[in-house]
């Protein structure tokens, strides 16, 4: 069985909530570090400019523009716009495509 695009668009869209929810935890973290004293923020600030935390960043951010653009999906579909398959499947590229350029250019933005 072969899914659709709106099926894999609603389940990225799920997983990406999910993804969300323990990022910010991560993000949590990071403020309460942060805060802590100047000596907590210049230690954070120099694993900040570590690869790896940039690609957890980027990724966190990536979850939330995806989540953020198909929720938006969800909002103009509930106004009785592309309600019909051809309108969900166009719907569900233009996610695709939006959410892809967005998430393209917050890794230039991060790294």
């Amino acid at each position: 069985m072969r899914l659709p695009i709106t099926a894999w668009t609603s389940i990225a869209h799920r997983a990406s909530g999910v993804f969300l929810f323990a990022g910010i935890g991560v993000l949590i973290w990071v403020l309460d570090a942060s805060l802590a004293s100047p000596e907590s923020f210049a230690a954070l600030q120099e694993c900040l400019s570590g690869a790896l935390f940039k690609l957890l960043v980027w990724a966190i951010v990536a979850g939330l523009i995806y989540h953020s653009v198909a929720g938006v999906k969800h909002l103009v579909m509930d106004l009785g716009i592309g309600e019909t398959m051809e309108g969900g499947s166009r719907g569900a590229r233009v996610v695709i495509v939006l959410s892809a350029v967005l998430i393209l250019l917050a890794g230039v933005w991060i790294w």
